[in-house]
C-alpha cells in the first residue's frame, strides 16, 4: 500500500502504555501496546508504528512537542494517528496545527491498555477510522467522540473530553 493511504501511528507514551510495577508501587510508561492492539483487532489496512517518545504527557516539554511536530512534518504519510497522554493532548494538538494537508488524529486512554476494562482499544480503533475518513486537520478522539483539536479540553472531574466553553456558546 502506498504511504499516502497507509496510516502512520506514532506513540508518545501516556496512560495507554502504562504498566504497574509492584516493586516500586507505581505506574511507569512501558513498551507501547499499540502494535499488539492493532494485531488483536486484525487490522488489515496498511500501517506502520513508530515510537517518538515514551513519557507521561505531564512530563512532555516544548522540545518534546517540537520533536513530534518535526516527525509528523517529515512523514510522507498524509494520515497519522498519535497515541498520547490525555493531560496535555490538547497542547500537542495546538502545536501540530501548523502542519497543513495532513489528517492527524490524537488519542489515548484513561486506563492503561493492559487493563481488561481499558478504553484504549476502542479509542485507538476510532482514531484509526477517523484517520482514514476525515479531511485534513487535527482531531482528538476520546470517549466515543471526535473533536477538532482546537475545540476540546479534558474535564478531569468527569474523566472525559468536552467541547471548550467558548465553542459550546457559539
Amino acid at each position: 500500500m502506498n504511504e499516502s493511504k497507509s496510516i502512520l501511528v506514532l506513540t508518545t507514551g501516556g496512560t495507554i502504555d502504562k504498566l504497574y510495577f509492584d516493586a516500586v508501587s507505581q505506574y511507569q510508561i512501558a513498551e507501547s501496546t499499540v502494535t499488539k492492539l492493532l494485531a488483536v483487532a486484525r487490522v488489515t489496512h496498511g500501517h506502520q508504528v513508530e515510537e517518538v517518545l515514551r513519557k507521561d504527557s505531564l512530563d512532555l516539554t516544548e522540545e518534546d512537542r517540537a520533536r513530534v511536530v518535526e516527525h509528523v512534518s517529515r512523514a510522507s504519510n498524509s494520515r497519522i494517528v498519535i497515541t498520547h497522554g490525555t493531560d496535555t493532548m490538547t497542547l500537542t494538538a495546538r502545536a501540530l496545527s501548523v502542519i497543513p494537508d495532513k489528517t492527524i488524529v490524537l488519542t489515548g486512554a484513561l486506563a492503561p491498555a493492559r487493563f481488561s476494562e481499558s478504553d484504549a482499544a476502542f479509542n485507538l480503533g476510532m482514531a484509526f477510522a477517523i484517520a482514514q475518513t476525515a479531511s485534513p486537520g487535527i482531531y482528538i478522539t476520546m470517549n466515543g467522540s471526535v473533536f477538532r483539536g482546537d475545540e476540546v479540553e479534558k474535564d478531569r472531574e468527569r474523566g472525559a473530553f468536552v467541547l471548550t466553553p467558548r465553542k459550546q456558546e457559539l
